[in-house]
């Protein structure tokens, strides 16, 4: 069974947190101990009905608001697919946690409140979207059950929302018209919405392809751990584990080791622990090369005839995640898979006004939620593609030096 990353997304009250209490209710993938503390939660509700958001805002600050803060995973399974769901805050000022949300996310349900259509906030969380090259985005339109379940409505919404698609390069949008508080289109085909043809929520997650996202044509691997057991059996052994990103490996390619620029030929190829011909993406393999060569950790095994950028100085798109500003000049880990190197921040360039990606100047220093073009030296080169050919391998994170926290998501350009 395959497994499929979503990120609810939306403004706030829109209804992310019940859509997802829907999805695990009514999929009966939740516990009897978890239920009974969710009707003892809600015993005080005037019409007597399970406030199923409480399944997901597990913070205090949350439950008293009556809003998501942080990012809720949570993990349920059918019988044709798993899943793991974020549930991502709508308010501005939590822009940070929808980005780490939505970061690995293969698909988004962009929630839209039926009485308001596409807002400021919708418009904000497609461009993000854009932004991450997700792929695959789902619009809910949520709610109908307050607007008499009116195709008009749905259909406006819809328009609307070709249009914002449209100027963000969004290709694969579906539209659901739904009640998560009624569950109407959640798990099951509504009866009142009768004039929909398409499939339920759940269906569609099920059915949606991941598969043709995973690029097959751009071998690249980066070594996560040198296997050495140096006992009399394995006297010579020499092994480099780690997980395909991208691409085919085969026993006998000719390959090169960067950043070192080493080129030699793959002799073989082992997934959990037994000879193979061929390896691919996303497995998790161990390569064995026809050279002896000095590889660490962090070192990228590529094919000699595709190779990917090498450099020390890197065009980035930052979003910034501290409540500490980015002073220009500062110096931060940069993590990027399994390479850590230091790094300055060179310069910022400038802002990204996330309503309408429009270039603006920056004031001051960067602070928390902004999203800056910039420039970052690193004290060894990186190898990495940039984050619109292969987002897996274009991607990194800013860590503090001193407090070791994560404070900018980083897209290579």
């Amino acid at each position: 069974m395959d497994l499929l990353r979503f990120i609810t997304a939306g403004s706030v009250d829109d209804g992310k947190s019940t859509l997802i209490g829907r999805l695990l209710y009514d999929s009966k993938n939740i516990l009897i101990d978890q239920l009974e503390a969710l009707e003892k939660s809600t015993k005080n509700r005037t019409d007597g009905s399970v406030d199923l958001a409480l399944l997901t805002d597990g913070l205090r600050a949350e439950r008293e608001q009556g809003i998501t803060i942080d990012v809720a995973y949570r993990y349920f399974t059918t019988p044709k697919r798993k899943f793991i769901i974020a549930d991502a805050p709508g308010h501005v000022q939590y822009t940070r946690n929808m980005i780490t949300g939505a970061s690995n996310a293969n698909l988004i349900i962009i929630l839209v409140d039926a009485r308001q259509g596409v807002v400021e906030q919708t418009r904000r969380h497609s461009i993000i979207a854009s932004l991450l090259k997700i792929k695959h985005v789902v619009v809910a339109i949520n709610k109908m059950d307050l607007v008499e379940y009116s195709q008009d409505v749905y259909n406006n919404i819809v328009i609307d929302y070709a249009d914002v698609a449209n100027q963000l390069g969004l290709k694969d949008v579906t539209y659901i018209p739904i009640s998560a508080l009624n569950g109407d289109n959640i798990v099951d085909k509504s009866e009142t919405i009768t004039w929909y043809d398409g499939k339920p929520l759940l269906e569609f997650l099920e059915a949606v392809e991941i598969d043709n996202d995973i690029n097959l044509t751009d071998p690249r691997f980066q070594v996560q751990l040198v296997i050495r057991p140096q006992t009399e059996d394995l006297h010579d052994y020499r092994g480099y584990a780690g997980q395909v990103t991208s691409g085919i490996y085969k026993v006998g390619d000719k390959v090169t080791v960067l950043p070192a620029g080493i080129e030699t030929t793959i002799s073989t190829l082992e997934v959990g622990g037994k000879s193979v011909d061929e390896v691919f993406a996303p497995q998790s393999v161990t390569i064995q090369l026809a050279d002896d060569i000095d590889i660490s950790r962090g070192d990228s095994i590529v094919k000699s005839d595709n190779l990917p950028q090498v450099s020390n100085e890197l065009d980035v798109i930052l979003c910034w995640m501290d409540d500490k500003p980015l002073i220009p000049g500062n110096k931060y880990y940069l993590q990027h898979g399994s390479r850590l190197v230091r790094s300055v921040v060179k310069q910022v360039e400038y802002k990204l006004d996330v309503n309408s990606l429009q270039q603006q100047p920056v004031e001051g220093n960067v602070k928390l939620n902004e999203v800056v073009k910039a420039v970052i030296k690193t004290a060894s080169p990186l190898v990495f593609d940039s984050y619109d050919r292969l987002s897996e391998n274009g991607s990194a994170v800013l860590i503090d030096e001193t407090s070791n926290s994560t404070v900018a998501a980083v897209l290579i350009k």
